[in-house]
């Protein structure tokens, strides 16, 4: 217990010291650092105080490699202004409210004016490749991050297998790594296929790199420039009938993925499966016989699979949440 303390109190005046200049001019620092040509996870690291182990965890980061203009959280000493709670700065610096009082030796949730607190960003749910988020989480780290790969194509599919049944709602990871192991073993692909993969429950994982293209029977003309999302679930009518927080998240990730790509809601940006030859992986659109297609992402996937549903179902809902987003920003 005497180690723990005096770690932290040490970890409190080496940040206090970083940051006394800051404080000098009167103003709380900004806890989102843009990296420059020249940034090193250790030498970031360093001038904030903090580990690459923790700038990794709290970023989701897989690898030490960085891109220029990607953006990190930070740790930050904070001085307490008028008004200020811990629920409040909390949500503001992307932390906890008992992360702080931890960090900060505070055994109430009292504050008063002029004080300083350390501030470290909260850590990711991280579980080898794989990252689990909530939707605020993954808006967060779409935007951050830089990416070295063209993307202009949004590729929807649901799993079939696993379905529902399988889902016990802590099992996240499990399914995720029996998917991969399937993937290798069987499809004989390099990795897991997607590189978004959504739950029931709402919550969304970074699956394959975004870097890396998806691999799939959907082809190459729609993998080399596309983003592949799994909805777990089998959603042909009849079988699974899809949640309201995964319906949103569904919605909301693939706003999200317009935005950040450029890209606007269309047969030409935003793709079921069920429009692709299995064979040729030519897109054939509505026009194949079903022995040539699969009926991915389900024929009960927003009002249905075909391209007719999707631009009066699913599109629209896509659009509209684009535009509440960019309203909320400004």
């Amino acid at each position: 217990m005497k180690k723990t303390f005096v770690l932290v109190f040490y970890l409190i005046l080496n940040m206090l010291m970083i940051f006394s200049s800051v404080h000098a001019a009167g103003n709380n620092p900004s806890n989102i650092y843009t990296v420059n040509s020249g940034d090193t996870l250790p030498a970031i690291a360093n001038k904030y105080g903090t580990s690459v182990e923790e700038l990794k965890g709290s970023n989701g980061l897989l690898s030490d490699t960085l891109l220029v203009n990607q953006k990190l959280f930070v740790p930050i000493i904070y001085e307490v202004a008028a008004g200020d709670t811990l629920g409040k700065i909390s949500a503001a610096y992307n932390s906890s409210e008992q992360t702080i009082k931890t960090i900060n030796g505070l055994s109430t949730d009292q504050l008063y004016l002029g004080q300083q607190l350390m501030i470290p960003p909260k850590r990711m749910t991280m579980q080898g490749q794989y990252i689990l988020m909530t939707k605020e989480e993954f808006k967060n780290w779409l935007f951050h991050n830089q990416f070295n790969r063209k993307i202009t194509l949004i590729q929807h599919h649901h799993t079939w297998l696993p379905s529902y049944r399988q889902v016990n709602g802590s099992n996240h990871f499990k399914l995720l790594k029996s998917m991969e192991n399937f993937h290798i073993r069987e499809r004989k692909w390099k990795n897991i296929a997607q590189n978004i993969t959504t739950f029931p429950d709402g919550k969304i994982a970074v699956s394959r790199p975004f870097n890396s293209a998806p691999e799939g029977s959907i082809g190459i003309k729609a993998n080399i420039t596309g983003i592949a999302i799994e909805n777990i679930g089998n959603f042909d009518i009849g079988h699974d009938v899809m949640t309201k927080e995964q319906k949103e998240t569904i919605v909301e990730i693939t706003a999200l993925l317009c935005l950040r790509f450029g890209l606007t809601p269309s047969i030409d940006s935003i793709t079921y499966h069920h429009w692709w030859d299995l064979k040729t992986g030519e897109r054939v659109l509505d026009n194949a016989p079903e022995y040539y297609v699969k009926t991915c992402p389900g024929t009960g996937f927003f009002g249905g699979n075909s391209t007719t549903s999707a631009k009066n179902h699913f599109y629209p809902l896509v659009s509209s949440k684009m535009q509440e987003i960019s309203a909320a920003k400004q």
